[in-house]
């Protein structure tokens, strides 16, 4: 393209610059995980007993973290829409920027629509009403309000988000008065091997609850996709995704700790509302229909939020060229409407089949599988770009981004373990996915390398300021 055509160009595919600090963006964080600590995470327990699926927390908790911190010295370092598709496009070329891109939109696109699912159950608990009405009201209800703008958006999601962590705090000042240590090992010991009191379905059942632990912070690598509207990058994503890591590691030891304490393990291991199961138990009947409301605002949250997340990243990759252009094209109060409106139809679709835990397992696929690309890519760049500025720098380096490399590739086949169906179908979407790249896009990308494309924004906003 000619300069002029790049100014042109990149004129209609513009965000709006300065709208999210680090808070907003911690917060943006803890919303698109938030609905994992309302429930999915204590099916963990049936696959492994209590003491299992604390291993497999504990073990996805250190991925996630080592993950965060490789993370937030990319987002200062490399500060664009993208997230982790721009850092392994820096590190690995177009192909491993194209290919980790795919992934997390497996994650962001499948995500929602397991979501929308979960919420028709809970809608319909409360009201009786559920079905394809009830997902099409909220993809159309959550989409509009995106398309309002950026800065509308965020802060309606922190009030939801608000309302869901005021009633996890709520529900563990109550629970913590009526647990009982012994309740958490009253899931049957098998005969599987290594099995134990403590382990009752053995070894094999900690491999089959990783994608379960995953729950409790699934998403919050997405963080970085707000990049290009935080008010200072370099500063704000790193404070903004640690902050929501470890806001988020301790709303999980709540739940995993009071919840099956209180309501008894086998029991929350069985349950679709553990929360509100363990607070009857305990005979707080009247928190737990607050909590059972408020635990759709987690579940929204989530929904909301991860919106967002895909939105952003189908506009990075469409206006690289990866995907058509003609999703990055962004409206007068700079949103990317076909980026957030596309993928929201596909998703309702998807949220036809009615099988949330299905298309849960297989957007966990695709995250861990993008996850093991992100942090190789960090190692990458340490090593191959060594001088690259970094203003925020991982501690433990590339040991920390190994540790999130090799957790992230044992996370992948456990959802194998669990559900081969999920990992089967979802190597088939990220084999379409990967045919249209090497058949198609790659012969017309827009840039060839992250440092081309951010110099290509820079002169066209140069000359959008000029012309002004």
């Amino acid at each position: 393209m000619s300069t002029n055509n790049n100014t042109e160009y990149l004129a209609k595919r513009q965000l709006k610059r300065g709208t999210a600090g680090w808070l907003l963006l911690a917060g943006l964080g803890v919303s698109y995980v938030i609905s994992g600590d309302f429930a999915g995470w204590n099916f963990g327990i049936a696959e492994a007993g209590w003491g299992g699926f604390a291993i497999a927390a504990v073990l996805m908790a250190v991925m996630y973290l080592a993950l965060v911190l490789s993370l937030a010295e990319m987002s200062a370092a490399i500060p664009a829409a993208g997230g982790g598709y721009s850092f392994a496009r820096q590190a690995m070329g177009p192909a491993g920027g194209y290919l980790t891109g795919l992934a997390v939109l497996i994650e962001y696109a499948l995500a929602p629509a397991a979501i929308v699912i979960f919420i028709g159950s809970a809608v319909e608990a409360l009201t009786g009403f559920n079905g394809p009405w009830v997902y099409a009201l909220f993809y159309l209800l959550f989409v509009g309000i995106h398309l309002a703008g950026v800065g509308e958006a965020l802060k309606v999601m922190m009030v939801i988000s608000g309302l869901a962590v005021l009633a996890i705090i709520a529900t563990a000042f109550v629970l913590i008065t009526n647990f009982d240590a012994s309740r958490l090992f009253d899931v049957p010991v098998t005969d599987a091997v290594g099995a134990s009191e403590f382990l009752p379905l053995g070894w094999y059942g900690v491999w089959a609850a990783l994608p379960f632990a995953m729950w409790l912070f699934l998403a919050v690598e997405g963080v970085p996709l707000a990049a290009e509207e935080a008010k200072d990058p370099a500063k704000d994503v790193p404070k903004g995704i640690i902050g929501a890591m470890i806001f988020l590691l301790f709303t999980a030891f709540l739940v995993v700790v009071l919840v099956p304490g209180a309501g008894g393990a086998a029991a929350m291991g069985a349950s679709a509302v553990p929360l509100v199961d363990a607070l009857n138990a305990s005979g707080s009947e009247g928190l737990a229909t607050v909590v059972n409301i408020l635990g759709l605002a987690g579940l929204v949250a989530s929904f909301f939020s991860i919106i967002y997340g895909y939105s952003r990243l189908v506009f990075a990759l469409s206006r690289a060229g990866y995907l058509p252009r003609s999703l990055s094209i962004t409206t007068n109060r700079k949103v990317p409407a076909r980026a957030l409106i596309v993928p929201a139809v596909f998703g309702f679709l998807v949220s036809l089949s009615g099988e949330g835990d299905l298309i849960l397992a297989m957007a966990v696929v695709g995250a861990t599988l993008s996850y093991a690309l992100m942090a190789l890519s960090h190692i990458l760049l340490r090593v191959k770009q060594p001088d690259l500025p970094r203003p925020y720098k991982t501690p433990g380096g590339v040991v920390t981004s190994s540790i999130a490399l090799v957790l992230s590739l044992i996370a992948l086949t456990g959802v194998y373990a669990f559900d081969p169906r999920a990992f089967l179908y979802t190597m088939v979407l990220f084999i379409v996915g990967a045919a249209y790249y090497f058949g198609y896009s790659s012969k017309y990308l827009v840039a060839k390398s992250a440092d081309e494309e951010f110099a290509m924004l820079a002169n066209a906003e140069s000359d959008l300021e000029m012309a002004k």
